[in-house]
């Protein structure tokens, strides 16, 4: 058996849960993230007959039934990854069409997934019904965005056309664009399922006054998913109240559509 500090999957999971903390997107215990594991190579690092307790879901998923998840802790502090990943991540196998985790590694204190691990499953569900690559979900509050949400349009096309015109890289690297949510109480099936439903025609989902989640291949895709936006609307609240001289025109980005061989979400550009 490999030893379970030098797998790869659990290397970059430290490594992106401190460069989430160091660029001050969740700050406490703020913020998320779940990697949908393969079993097999779990298995090259953990004996996965062996169990170590059960923990409830409190919601079902039979269609991630048997499959493995390395995510964060609830009440964890990102920046305590690096020192104790034992006690601040842990590595679960749903079981009984999702009703309870499986614990195979971590979670050494006693503690267990985050309070959004509902919210985060649902999503699983829904990205991989659209690509079945998508392996990670990520939550986190980065300032920024966060800020938008007090003082932009929350319709979901204002809100992606404004992101798309500040930074000429945001309509090719989010072409699908970006969905809002309005503030929901969160750690809630109520607001997995609206994210998991939003999560269905995009891979970024602005919770209104609190974060943002995003979905991808991996961890690095979804973190620069998430920067790319987080640096759009820094770039906004930079020149909001300024006269508007330039912009990023449709034409342009009609352009940048077929430099990149992407397609904007259908009816967001004129």
């Amino acid at each position: 058996m490999k030893p379970i500090l030098e797998a790869p999957f659990l290397v970059e999971m430290i490594r992106t849960t401190t460069n989430m903390y160091n660029h001050g997107w969740d700050e406490r215990n703020g913020g998320n993230i779940s990697l949908l594991l393969d079993g097999k190579e779990v298995a090259q690092y953990l004996d996965v007959r062996h169990v170590i307790r059960t923990i409830p879901t409190g919601f079902t998923a039979p269609e991630l039934d048997g499959r493995y998840f390395l995510v964060t802790g609830t009440g964890k502090y990102f920046k305590n990854v690096e020192v104790a990943p034992d006690v601040n991540l842990g590595i679960v196998r749903l079981a009984d069409s999702g009703r309870q985790a499986d614990l195979l590694w971590g979670f050494s204190d006693g503690g267990q997934f985050t309070s959004e691990f509902p919210a985060h499953m649902m999503s699983h569900v829904a990205r991989l019904s659209v690509d079945p690559a998508n392996r990670v979900v990520m939550h986190c509050h980065p300032a920024n965005l966060l800020a938008m949400t007090y003082v932009h349009d929350l319709d979901e096309r204002a809100f992606t056309r404004t992101l798309w015109q500040m930074c000429t890289e945001c309509i090719v690297v989010f072409p699908e664009g970006v969905n809002v949510l309005p503030w929901m109480l969160c750690g809630t099936n109520e607001i997995g399922e609206a994210t998991a439903e939003k999560m269905k025609t995009a891979r970024l989902v602005v919770w209104a006054q609190h974060g943002i989640y995003g979905a991808g291949k991996d961890l690095d895709e979804t973190f620069g998913l998430i920067e790319t936006a987080e640096k759009a609307a820094e770039i906004y609240l930079k020149i909001a109240h300024l006269p508007l001289l330039n912009t990023i025109s449709d034409d342009a980005m009609h352009q940048l559509e077929k430099r990149f061989g992407i397609k904007a979400r259908a009816g967001y550009l004129d």
